[in-house]
């Protein structure tokens, strides 16, 4: 699918600067921008590697200047942005600017035309920056490669002692710094080794975020190629060895603007492959793999695109790092230790197991996750990390310890958990039902095979705790004076909030039909907007309209009235399955055809505004966003 914004939106600096690229590498790098082609982000570079893939991701090769000149004086064909200026001012003669596998601008001013395409090398830490001639009389053009060696997170500054190794060898550089060596490969340009310090480019989207907005950045050197019309000058990029330059061709395809095919391209960044793991990246630029996201993801990511193996290859993957009944919460970058300090990742896996099976059944497979399943029954009803565990009153599942969040809602800013949800929230009850019901069905399945003996239970057992924890779930959390579920019990909370959606929307949902019809008609009313639903109803007292400002802003407001696109999945199949209503649900779903060109293009924003009018905000391709539109389009609504 390829996205283009025209000339009149690249001069307006505005819509250009907001609107971002991304081409993934498929191992945890990418490169990344603004399609106005300055970069507003600290994780806006031409080559963010993932040095232990998938993770260790560090910015080397952040931007290039260049320069055209046909006549006495140099234009500039990029922009920097600096304190109270852009240099150079390439934005002037930017004409459009498209995305597909490859991102494309299209410079043109007195005398020349120039296409500038960049394009990330599948499976290795490389990219390929080209430009090209497309004007009618022979030009000269400067490159000056801006380089650095940072985590993607932080910031770099001048350093008398960067980089450590500077090599010039032939048709390329070497910038050698903290044993990551940057190759820029540099064929037919003649280069000059003017090397020298750029400093104080400023990063807007940082600045709005209340951090430093800085990064000073080093030039190696410069190069210079005399290019007649049609003719190309490349500079690749690459870790630790010179890369022969990938194709920068664009797609040849006309493009598919059917939403099933937009959501499936969409899908394809996220995937992960190295040689430890197969995963999925929970968004770009600042995420991992996380295990709630993936387990929330892969329904729709793996298995609505045909990646049923590759499903079973990440289910399986995460069972070995499995400690006391969980599975972790995300892969740390730094340090050897999984973080385990979640209580629905674990759910979801088990949900996606599942799916997973449902799909297509596999014999192995299903032996090998049923015992893994039933330690993670064993653990719950014992007990395991952070208070998790079944209270054997009600059958149903509690946790929470202070100072620590465990559902999604996970925000916290110092020692303030801004939604703590300690006891028993009720889309982790409506997961632990669902949990319940998948070793019944899953046991029952093997003993119709004759292969009940892998079971520790049989599936009459897991009916019969599925049935007491149903009761328990209606009796508890249901609100007849507030005509909604309660958000958490064991402590009562009667916010109005969405995670009753997803109680609504899993396969196996304790949720009384009746029930469910009232309260989607107060989620309707009250959390329901066209890009996602809010975290909190607008007449709560706590409830933030507006997803901005500073990082403890943001994440005070991230649970707390902020809307979220990933729960319009839930919604849409709690619709379908309660009220039989396929016309609404896919009416809702349908807009993200707008909202996949609204942030990141091609991809799916993490939250919006709670109020109008709604912008996008946190990460601008967020896994579970695309995830789950593409499950329910597919799945609920039969979407095309």
């Amino acid at each position: 699918m390829r996205y283009v914004l025209d000339e009149q939106q690249c001069q307006n600096s505005e819509v250009a600067s907001r609107r971002e690229w991304l081409l993934a590498n498929g191992i945890g790098g990418y490169a990344m921008g603004s399609a106005l082609g300055v970069n507003t982000r600290r994780y806006h570079g031409l080559l963010i590697a993932a040095t232990t893939p998938p993770t260790g991701r560090m910015l080397l090769l952040s931007a290039i200047d260049a320069f055209v000149e046909v006549g006495a004086n140099p234009l500039g064909i990029s922009s920097n942005q600096y304190p109270g200026a852009i240099y150079p001012d390439g934005i002037h003669y930017l004409r459009d600017f498209s995305l597909d596998r490859v991102a494309v601008w299209r410079y043109r001013g007195p005398g020349f035309a120039v296409e500038r395409r960049v394009a990330s090398h599948v499976g290795e830490n490389a990219v390929t920056i080209a430009y090209t001639n497309v004007g009618e009389t022979r030009c000269k053009l400067t490159l000056r490669p801006l380089v650095c060696h940072r985590d993607h997170h932080g910031n770099f500054y001048e350093d008398p002692h960067y980089p450590a190794h500077l090599e010039f060898q032939n048709d390329c550089t070497v910038i050698d710094h903290l044993n990551t060596p940057l190759v820029l490969t540099h064929k037919d340009a003649v280069r000059t080794a003017v090397q020298g310090w750029y400093y104080r480019f400023e990063h807007a989207r940082e600045t709005e975020r209340g951090l430093d907005p800085r990064d000073d950045l080093f030039c190696p050197c410069e190069l210079e190629y005399d290019l007649l019309p049609g003719q190309s000058a490349t500079v690749v990029g690459s870790i630790g060895k010179s890369a022969l330059p990938c194709s920068v061709a664009e797609d040849d395809v006309a493009p598919e603007f059917r939403l099933s095919v937009m959501l499936k391209e969409a899908a394809e960044k996220f995937f992960v492959q190295t040689v430890h793991r197969s995963t999925i990246i929970a968004g770009y630029p600042w995420f991992t793999d996380w295990g709630r996201d993936t387990m929330i993801s892969l329904p729709g990511l793996c298995l609505k695109t045909g990646r049923i193996q590759q499903a079973r290859d990440i289910l399986s993957a995460y069972s070995t790092q499995m400690f006391q009944g969980l599975i972790p919460n995300r892969f740390v970058e730094q340090g050897e230790h999984p973080d385990y300090n979640t209580v629905d990742a674990t759910l979801w896996y088990a949900n996606a197991i599942y799916k997973t099976l449902e799909a297509e059944w596999d014999d192995a497979f299903a032996c090998d996750m049923v015992s893994v399943l039933e330690s993670v029954y064993d653990w719950h009803v014992k007990g395991t990390l952070f208070g998790i565990c079944v209270d054997e009153n009600d059958g149903l599942l509690t946790q929470g310890i202070d100072g620590v969040q465990l559902t999604w809602m996970d925000a916290k800013i110092g020692d303030w958990v801004v939604t703590p949800r300690h006891g028993k929230p009720v889309e982790i009850n409506a997961l632990w039902v669902n949990l319940l019901r998948v070793l019944e069905w899953l046991a029952a399945n093997l003993e119709s095979e004759g292969k009940g003996s892998v079971c520790a239970r049989n599936s009459e057992f897991y009916k019969k705790e599925a049935e007491r924890s149903t009761s328990s779930f209606n009796l508890k959390f249901w609100h007849e004076g507030l005509g909604h579920f309660l958000d958490t019990v064991d402590p009562d909370d009667a916010s109005l909030r969405p995670n009753q959606v997803i109680a609504m929307a899993v396969p196996f949902s304790p949720v009384l039909a009746d029930h469910a019809k009232r309260a989607l008609s107060v989620v309707a009313r009250e959390l329901l907007t066209p890009v996602g639903l809010r975290t909190l109803g607008p007449g709560e007292p706590e409830y933030k309209g507006k997803y901005v400002g500073s990082l403890p802003e943001l994440d005070a407001a991230y649970h707390q009235g902020t809307a979220w696109p990933w729960l319009l999945g839930s919604y849409a199949t709690a619709l379908v399955k309660f009220c039989n209503d396929r016309s609404e649900a896919k009416k809702i779903l349908r807009n993200a055809k707008h909202m996949l060109v609204e942030y990141g293009l091609g991809g799916l924003a993490e939250v919006y505004d709670g109020d109008e009018p709604q912008s996008p905000g946190g990460c601008p391709w967020q896994a579970w966003s695309v995830a789950e539109f593409l499950r329910a389009w597919t799945e609920d609504v039969q979407g095309d």
